[in-house]
């Protein structure tokens, strides 16, 4: 009776868990993919707030702080075209529960760090760990509900990514406010044992039923190649986009990951399979998914140092006047599967991305004494946009794959939040430092010389401490034009990405399909399967 069954379900393609006790638990069992993926994104968010701390406590370089950051995301990013094809071979689950296990004890061992070292490997740690939690935690959304409603949870589960950035660097700093710095990791600890139980008891075992073979090849070849472009946008900001050593790291990705492409093309059960990049749907909602990414984090990273640095708020003061982005991103993103059936996922993406233009374009009327009250119709007009686009986007990349390859579409759509993210820092930080350098030069040239205006000149921090250390009309001088100097890089960097945001609403209203159609998903795994089939015997 069981096997019989079993068959069936593989030969009528039955959308997967439906009828059965794992499709009646589907909302529960986002509700645990959601938590696993919270722990993800506050975790990575929160470190920003603790790096002062860090620095004075373990006596880290400032060389040591940037790998600190860095080390998280080489890993994470390298890893997760290998752990999503894992997930899809040995289980989903598996890979999931064992990835939040990893984080359980790096963030555990970062607590109890006193040396530096031992930070960056747990946060290499944390990274390997995030790599098999992330990617998962979607595809099996995929394989557990039916078509129609995954629009919907895709939604739900795009809020939570693009909230726990806000609501980590709060939480950090409210900790920080009351207890040591390793309390930042320990916060970490019930969210996951809760996110251990909750998904040993509810998440299915799920994994492609074909067993596909590995890619050891694909995988050697997509980790070096991401890992060297990662390395090189990270490092391009401090030593200069055309420094031999950003140069030869971006020279390594491009052949690596040609290598890749031309490899998956030509192998037999190729790790991504490039056909999905022939689906208009597929393919415009990657390169858009890197663009939103590196607004969103591009804007998290100038607007705190302004709020930080220019108006002087703390760290946990500048993270809550951010808060009202993570507020309106919950409530907005699970409206965007009405938003795109009533405008079509073209129009909704296309308005969305010209609404964080709008936003942006709000920017470029700040200046030193702007009040919070003023910033938070820009924050929100921008938080709206973004809303609109994510969800769609992670809907276009999954509805390109079957269900099966879950995994495949699920690291795609991570990897490009993770190098968007990667770039918004990196692009307009750069394009803000230049500007900055060459906008207070003569200012600082009047009242310093040598090693201290070479520093004033690097970056705005380093001019209001070199500042800090003059006296009278010298001293406002030099704060007034270093802020003014970053409030206008500030300026011409969002410029820059706004227009790219519009532009980008362009190719999306012409390139993106009207309607996004999931596959139905194919035969779940033997162990769901003879599951499933043993309760309907029952019944």
């Amino acid at each position: 009776m069981v096997s019989t069954m079993s068959h069936d379900r593989s030969e009528t393609n039955t959308p997967l868990g439906e009828g059965t006790p794992a499709h009646e638990r589907r909302w529960y069992i986002l509700a645990v993919l959601c938590l696993s993926l919270l722990i993800v994104t506050v975790g990575n968010a929160s470190l920003n707030v603790t790096l002062p701390t860090l620095s004075r406590d373990l006596g880290a370089t400032e060389t040591q702080l940037q790998w600190v950051v860095a080390v998280y995301s080489l890993v994470f990013a390298g890893l997760l075209f290998t752990t999503g094809a894992l997930g899809d071979r040995f289980g989903r689950k598996g890979a999931l529960q064992g990835g939040l296990f990893i984080v359980l004890v790096a963030v555990t061992l970062a607590a109890m760090s006193s040396q530096m070292w031992e930070m960056n490997a747990s946060r290499a740690a944390m990274g390997v760990g995030a790599s098999l939690i992330m990617p998962t935690t979607l595809s099996i959304l995929i394989n557990v509900l039916p078509p129609h409603e995954r629009t919907k949870a895709i939604a739900i589960w795009a809020s939570v990514t693009g909230a726990g950035a806000a609501t980590g660097q709060v939480l950090s700093g409210a900790l920080l406010a009351h207890f040591w710095w390793g309390s930042v990791f320990l916060i970490n600890v019930p969210l996951v044992v809760a996110a251990l139980i909750g998904g040993y008891v509810l998440l299915p075992k799920t994994r492609d039923p074909e067993e596909s073979p590995l890619d050891p090849v694909g995988a050697v070849l997509s980790t070096i190649g991401i890992v060297a472009l990662v390395f090189g946008v990270i490092e391009a900001p401090e030593h200069g986009w055309l420094d031999g050593k950003t140069l030869i790291a971006f020279a390594l990705a491009a052949g690596f990951l040609v290598a890749f492409v031309l490899y998956e093309q030509r192998t037999d059960d190729p790790m991504v399979d490039m056909a999905y990049f022939r689906n208009r749907a597929f393919s415009t909602a990657t390169g858009t998914m890197v663009l939103v990414f590196l607004a969103m984090y591009g804007m998290f990273f100038l607007t705190t140092q302004y709020l930080q640095l220019v108006q002087g708020y703390s760290a946990l003061g500048a993270a809550v006047r951010l808060l009202p982005i993570a507020v309106v991103m919950i409530f907005v993103a699970p409206q965007t599967p009405r938003i795109s059936a009533r405008l079509g996922a073209n129009r909704a993406v296309a308005l969305g991305m010209l609404l964080a233009a709008g936003g942006m374009f709000r920017f470029l009327w700040l200046g030193k004494d702007t009040s919070w009250l003023q910033m938070i119709t820009g924050f929100c007009v921008f938080s709206v946009g973004i809303s609109m686009t994510m969800s769609p986007m992670t809907a276009a990349i999954m509805s390109a794959v079957p269900p099966r390859r879950a995994g495949a579409g699920s690291s795609m759509n991570d990897a490009t939040r993770e190098l968007g993210a990667a770039l918004g820092v990196a692009v307009l930080g750069s394009i803000t430092a230049t500007h900055y350098a060459h906008a207070v030069g003569p200012a600082v040239d009047r009242v310093l010389t040598g090693s201290g205006a070479s520093s004033a000149k690097s970056a705005l921090a380093n001019a209001l401490a070199q500042a800090a250390t003059l006296h009278g009309p010298a001293k406002a001088a030099l704060t007034n034009a270093a802020d003014q100097a970053f409030i206008d890089g500030f300026h011409v960097a969002v410029l820059i990405a706004a227009v790219l945001a519009a532009t980008s609403s362009v190719i999306v209203l012409r390139y993106l399909p009207n309607i996004l159609r999931h596959r139905v998903a194919g035969p779940i795994s033997r162990s769901v399967s003879e599951s499933s089939a043993e309760v309907a015997s029952v019944g």
